[in-house]
């Protein structure tokens, strides 16, 4: 090992502790619904040093990047042993994304990933790509990951090397470490993504909201966040998907919609967060919107706020795909407390914090979507006049 290969390990072992040690303070005074925080709490650079880099001086003597890491995002979420754990969808520079755990002591800071990227068996017909893995610790005592597998359209011609095929994943756990394969859904529709499993049984069964669509990038005729039961989950099949939230023009969810991570419980109903996309002169633009649904009926919308919940902001707005926030992960501490991993631009990872009775709130006082230019204003006067009448009682 020369002098200058060493120096430049040691300098690359230094900046990447003070990036995982980084403290994480809460970014300005926020909306009141959720805080965000300055650092992202995952990027590529996080990826440990022995992935990417061969640390053996006899065949890497110039200390060379040899498994380049593109990005760290899209993260399932769960409290597991008392620690705050993301399953990470990480991409290489060659485009093909993998699974891995990443643990913090405090959900904001110090994430680390484990050793190892997820071992994650194959079907009898092997992924091209897989990512975007939801976790739900189901009521049978499993920890499922279900998650988008894509494949190349068998029926595509030679010259055509972009059409795939999304099918929905699924594997299941006990630690994290050990995972089991199961066989991928099996729907009426020509593609999934985006599928989340429920976290108690319905009518004894496992109940799933799924994401039909046409193609692998357009929803075409399908579309919205649909709902399905299986008799069981070892060989999962959904005979009859009922949409509950529908795409809707000129919102925030015109093109397409998808749930995020599986549901909160509460006494009130569902909490339920989702992506909604649509087209602008420069792409796609991703946000995240709630709603909420009933206890006892699945399907039924008891509330739906209009707009976006949360939207990138400044630098969030600049990746490999530009002006997105995607959220598949989120946490419900005991003490109340909601920790929401969301990526920004398909690049990084970020937490922002809030509590159940804050999205309680947020999501059965804030007012629907009036679909029209006046009913916005309508909106804004019933408001302006009541704080007219409070301001007059305060002064």
């Amino acid at each position: 090992m020369t002098p200058e290969f060493k120096q430049r390990l040691t300098l690359l072992q230094q900046e990447q502790h003070q990036l995982i040690t980084k403290p994480n303070q809460i970014s300005g005074t926020g909306n009141g619904v959720f805080d965000r925080y300055i650092n992202p709490v995952l990027t590529a650079a996080h990826t440990p040093i022995y992935w990417r880099y061969d640390l053996d001086a006899a065949t890497n003597p110039y200390l060379m990047e040899r498994f380049g890491i593109n990005a760290a995002f899209n993260a399932g979420a769960i409290k597991f042993n008392g620690r705050y754990m993301m399953v990470v969808r990480v991409e290489g520079v060659d485009r093909k994304s993998f699974f891995a755990v990443a643990e913090s002591p405090d959900g904001v800071s110090n994430f680390t990933f484990w050793e190892y990227p997820v071992n994650l068996p194959q079907t009898h017909e092997p992924d091209t790509n897989v990512y975007d893995m939801r976790l739900t610790q189901h009521q049978d005592g499993w920890i499922y990951g279900l998650f988008c597998t894509e494949r190349r359209d068998p029926a595509a011609p030679a010259h055509d090397q972009s059409t795939a095929v999304a099918a929905c994943g699924i594997a299941r756990t006990k630690d994290l470490v050990q995972w089991e394969r199961l066989p991928d859904l099996k729907t009426n529709s020509p593609q999934q993504r985006n599928v989340v499993l429920h976290p108690e049984f319905v009518d004894g069964k496992y109940a799933l909201y799924t994401r039909p669509q046409d193609g692998f990038i357009s929803a075409g005729t399908g579309g919205g966040i649909g709902f399905g039961l299986t008799d069981n989950m070892e060989n999962a099949v959904i005979d009859q998907e009922t949409i509950i939230d529908n795409k809707n023009y000129h919102t925030v969810y015109e093109a397409k919609n998808g749930q995020g991570p599986t549901p909160v419980k509460t006494d009130k109903g569902w909490l339920h967060l989702a992506h909604g996309v649509r087209n602008t002169a420069a792409g796609l633009r991703y946000v995240l919107y709630m709603f909420m649904t009933d206890l006892n009926n699945l399907t039924r919308v008891t509330h739906k706020p209009g707009g976006y919940f949360l939207a990138p902001e400044g630098e969030e707005r600049v990746g490999d795909v530009s002006n997105v926030v995607f959220c598949n992960g989120w946490i419900a501490d005991e003490d109340g407390t909601v920790y929401i991993y969301y990526a920004s631009s398909d690049t990084r990872m970020h937490v922002a914090t809030t509590t159940v009775a804050k999205l309680v709130d947020y999501v059965m006082n804030t007012p629907e979507d009036g679909f029209k230019s006046s009913t916005s204003v309508d909106k804004v006067y019933g408001i302006v006049d009541k704080n007219k009448n409070i301001i007059q009682e305060i002064l």
